[in-house]
């Protein structure tokens, strides 16, 4: 009898799939060259560069106030983190002591950028998972927040509005009401944002289980932020090492254990109503006094004492003109940013203009992620992961 003839084995085939740079589904202009096997995601590479703005070399050429608004534009959804940390960076360089009020609106209105953050973060995450009703509704809140960046500062996002040595100008008389109908409405606007989502069928197939995240992954990837917290880890900057008086400010620090894409949602969710709870207390114990550091041939006078006192004149003009030059070193400052810690290094050879200046970027390193959180899941997933992870190619190109 002849023996069975035994079929050759079917050679395993995948397909490579691009995931952007141009695709619907991305976050600003990103690449992902994704290898499938059928809908599994075998591989995943994120390729990144299209949004280059050699915004740290170009800041090599400017004077130290002017690189300011440059800042701004690293992650334009979260400008006043960018200032603040950038001031930081400056005022250690200098030594300069920061008046208390400055400090505490400092802390207020990154506070209110970090909500306005996660309000498009969660408003266009659940609109690619086919929730649209958020997506407008988180909109309408943001809206508010830019009304008083606008109030401000004049610019409803690329506010400038945080200076070396303090801020630019004093709050309006009105800006204390305003604040406090934003802070009192925001709470049930939280509640809605959940009674549609936290317990919905649909969103919880979609995000439980979904791009779980380790602990030690997250260390080894160096995810910080509301990634890492979703992971199991409490760290946060206000908390362990606080800059601009968060250390008067009572607070906690949401933590989630499963390190999933449901994770994640709900860390930021329990935060923005953290973040409502330190911006009320600043708004609240908001202390008098001055702006701005005391400190002539640093920080620029007030526009009254410019425009009566010829000392000041002549201050105003040699800082605009020649700027100034802090003493050589080289100072690293960080934050709390809307996602993880944003750090800006900075180095003087002690002219006015920074010999060099160098980001640590939050977004780069969540982009990066991706590379660990896309295998073995469907395609239908990776569009979740993605925007769970949160970043902003502004930052990651820089």
């Amino acid at each position: 009898m002849p023996e069975p003839v035994t079929p050759p084995p079917v050679p395993a085939e995948t397909m490579t799939l691009n995931l952007g740079p141009q695709h619907p589904s991305t976050h600003g202009v990103l690449r992902v060259v994704l290898e499938l096997d059928g809908e599994t995601i075998v591989r995943a590479a994120p390729d990144i560069g299209y949004l280059h703005t050699g915004i740290e070399k170009n800041a090599e050429k400017l004077y130290y106030s002017q690189v300011i608004p440059l800042t701004d534009r690293i992650d334009y959804l979260a400008p006043l983190s960018n200032n603040l940390a950038y001031c930081l960076a400056v005022e250690k360089l200098l030594g300069l002591e920061i008046p208390p009020r400055a400090q505490w609106m400092r802390v207020l209105l990154t506070e209110l950028t970090r909500i306005n953050n996660h309000l498009v973060w969660l408003g266009t995450c659940a609109l690619e998972l086919g929730a649209m009703s958020v997506f407008l509704y988180c909109f309408r809140e943001r809206e508010e927040i830019l009304k008083i960046f606008e109030l401000v500062s004049g610019q409803r996002m690329m506010t400038s509005y945080f200076r070396i040595g303090g801020l630019a100008l004093e709050p309006p008389p009105d800006f204390p009401d305003r604040v406090d109908q934003l802070l009192r409405m925001l709470p049930g606007r939280f509640d809605e944002y959940e009674d549609l989502l936290t317990e919905n069928r649909i969103w919880l197939a979609r995000t439980r289980g979904v791009g779980v995240l380790t602990p030690d992954d997250a260390f080894a990837y160096c995810i910080t932020g509301p990634n890492l917290r979703a992971s199991g880890v409490a760290l946060d900057l206000r908390k362990a090492e606080p800059y601009s008086g968060y250390q008067n400010f009572d607070f906690d620090v949401p933590v989630r254990t499963e390190g999933d894409v449901y994770a994640r949602y709900a860390v930021r969710m329990a935060e923005m109503r953290q973040s409502v709870r330190i911006a009320r207390q600043a708004l609240d114990g908001l202390p008098p006094g001055p702006i701005r550091a005391d400190a002539p041939g640093i920080v620029l006078p007030e526009r009254d004492k410019m425009k009566a006192e010829m000392e000041a004149l002549i201050y105003h003009f040699k800082l605009v003109v020649d700027g100034f030059a802090p003493p050589p070193g080289e100072v690293y400052a960080g934050v709390e940013s809307p996602k993880g810690e944003l750090g800006c290094y900075l180095v003087s050879d002690g002219s006015p203009r920074p010999w060099r200046m160098r980001w640590r970027p939050p977004s780069l390193l969540n982009v990066q992620l991706l590379s660990k959180l896309l295998p073995g899941h469907l395609l239908a997933d990776a569009i979740a992961i993605i925007a769970s992870v949160d970043f902003v190619l502004g930052e990651v190109d820089r």
